[in-house]
């Protein structure tokens, strides 16, 4: 999230090149918005999650086709220049009435939905993670604080109609960038409903951490089926406030990564609401690319396939690891349990083998002792053969050493040589 957004509870195109410069017309419904946020202009540089995830070659093996990604959220923007075609109508469960929720008036939505699914385009390096799914939008609330600046809280009736509706829609993937403390019943009947008809739930972790201590279980993370995830900066680290705890499954970048805001252009946000997305996306990546994989198989893959972390396996401040798109969508994972090693089956003695074996090492052994001999005997003839005839010549006589030559004569220094005139007391008085 944004400084301006940090308080908030945390609530079938082919991806073509889009020209940024290319005119916007968001247009909420009248009065849906008090204060609608204006557009923001575009940042042209690369960003550094999308460096890090380099997508690029994951996009040789799927980029999303034929996926629709829910987004429960505060509405995502369908004529953002990098989301056009890519946004079905929705619903909206916030307002009364029949609304879409293709209209945002706060951005929050629109952010996470482009980092599922925004176009490449010229004049940006900002991209989604699956540029050829679709989004659905359900909105849930409009507003991320209310007029005290406190978070505005959202109803969780409104969360659970939204899960059920964007299960009913054919949502392979949904998204809740929104947490809390609480264990609503209604939400969690609404999770497991979307479990059983094969809907893969991605939920924020939360940003309500102060130290490093677990903290509390937060929900929707933490109920079964959901894969939680944490936020990390560019340096691979946790962020200071990305919760702690058990319902954290893996990590993803959520420190001022960017992504759009409504109307045009591009914002940074901080936050496990935009690390959720990241892990979304990847999912429709691997369920593009490997249809015939159940949710709980997906989620499986995309936690076995994690880059090492910090904390090691199964750290409760990094789950299993970083996101890894490359892995989640190419490696070939299987269920098949690993066959066993087959026994150990010692063969019958062969007696004939072993004596024909013993035979050849006693001729060896053999051989190799006849040739020492012949080879002992040829140096002692040798030997002889220089010896005999000199000492035959000396009639056996020993032999004289020749006299050492003379040392020659040392010239020995006198016995004091002084460089320097003697000390007083020895000089002699004249």
């Amino acid at each position: 999230m944004t400084s301006r957004t940090a308080a908030v509870l945390t609530a079938l195109a082919v991806a073509v090149p889009v020209c940024m410069a290319a005119p916007a017309h968001a247009a909420p419904p009248e009065g849906a918005c008090r204060d609608p946020e204006p557009a923001h202009p575009v940042v042209t540089e690369e960003p550094w999650a999308q460096k890090m995830l380099d997508l690029r070659g994951t996009w040789k093996h799927s980029t999303g086709a034929g996926v629709v990604v829910g987004v429960v959220d505060s509405g995502v923007d369908a004529d953002h220049p990098q989301l056009r075609g890519k946004v079905l109508p929705g619903r909206d469960f916030f307002l009364v009435g029949q609304l879409p929720g293709n209209f945002d008036c706060v951005s929050h939505g629109t952010a996470v939905a482009s980092i599922v699914v925004a176009s490449p385009a010229r004049g940006t390096g900002f991209r989604g993670v699956a540029p050829d799914a679709r989004v659905l939008p359900v909105r849930i609330t409009d507003r991320d604080l209310n007029d005290s600046g406190d978070p505005a809280p959202i109803d969780p009736n409104a969360i659970a109609r939204g899960l059920r509706y964007a299960t009913d829609q054919g949502a392979k993937v949904i998204n809740l960038s929104l947490s809390g403390y609480r264990d609503y019943p209604a939400v969690r009947d609404a999770v497991a409903y979307a479990g059983s008809k094969d809907v893969l739930l991605v939920a924020a972790a939360g940003n309500r951490q102060t130290g490093t201590a677990t903290s509390a279980p937060s929900f929707p993370a933490a109920y079964d089926g959901v894969l939680g995830v944490g936020s990390i900066d560019s340096a691979g680290q946790r962020s200071g406030n990305s919760q702690i705890g058990p319902f954290v499954d893996l990590v993803a970048p959520g420190e001022d990564v960017l992504a759009a805001t409504r109307v045009a252009g591009h914002d940074y946000w901080k936050g496990t609401s935009f690390a959720a997305p990241f892990v979304a996306g990847v999912a429709a990546l691997v369920r593009s690319a490997w249809p015939e994989l159940t949710a709980p198989q997906v989620a499986r893959r995309l936690v076995a396939t994690a880059a090492p972390a910090p904390g090691g396996a199964t750290s409760p401040e990094y789950g299993a690891g970083i996101l890894d798109p490359y892995r989640a969508v190419t490696e070939g994972l299987s269920d098949v349990e690993p066959a066993g090693l087959p026994a150990v089956v010692t063969p019958p003695r062969d007696l004939a083998q072993e004596r024909n074996i013993a035979w050849w090492q006693d001729m060896s052994a053999g051989a190799k002792l006849v040739a020492g001999g012949v080879v002992l005997a040829i140096a002692l003839a040798a030997l002889l053969a220089v010896v005999l005839p000199r000492g035959s010549r000396r009639r056996w006589a020993p032999a004289r050493a020749a006299a050492l030559p003379a040392a020659p004569p040392r010239d020995e220094p006198p016995e004091e040589v002084f460089l320097f005139p003697p000390p007083p007391m020895e000089r002699t008085s004249g």
